[in-house]
C-alpha cells in the first residue's frame, strides 16, 4: 500500500496550491475524456432492454435490406455483361446451352 501524504497549509501553502491545480486540470481532463466517450449513453443503452431490442431490431432489418439490394445490383450487373458476351463465338455457346437448360426447368 502506498502512504498518502499529507500537508499542512501553513507548512507548505505554494506545494499545495499547485497540487491542487495539477489535480483540478487532471479532474477537467477525465471529465472531458468521460463526455467525449458519451458514457451516459452507453449505460441508458445497457440498462433498457426494450431500446436495446428495437436497436437491434433495427439493426438486423437494415442489414438483410443491404445484403438483399446488393445482391440484387451484382447479379444484376453479372447477368448484363454476361448477356454482352452471348454472341462471341466460344463463350457464347456455352452460355447458349446455359440459356437452353434454364429454358428447360421453367
Amino acid at each position: 500500500m502506498t502512504k498518502i501524504k499529507t500537508y499542512e497549509v501553513d507548512e507548505h501553502p505554494f506545494e499545495l496550491r499547485h497540487e491542487v491545480k495539477h489535480l483540478n486540470s487532471r479532474l477537467d481532463q477525465i471529465a472531458n475524456m468521460l463526455d467525449k466517450a458519451e458514457f451516459k449513453d452507453i449505460i441508458e443503452n445497457y440498462t433498457n432492454p426494450k431500446k436495446r431490442i428495437i436497436t437491434n431490431f433495427t439493426a438486423g432489418l437494415s442489414r438483410g435490406l443491404g445484403l438483399s439490394v446488393g445482391t440484387f445490383v451484382v447479379l444484376g450487373l453479372l447477368g448484363y455483361i454476361l448477356s454482352i458476351f452471348v454472341d462471341m463465338p466460344l463463350i457464347g455457346k456455352y452460355l447458349g446451352n446455359l440459356q437452353q437448360y434454364i429454358d428447360a426447368y421453367k
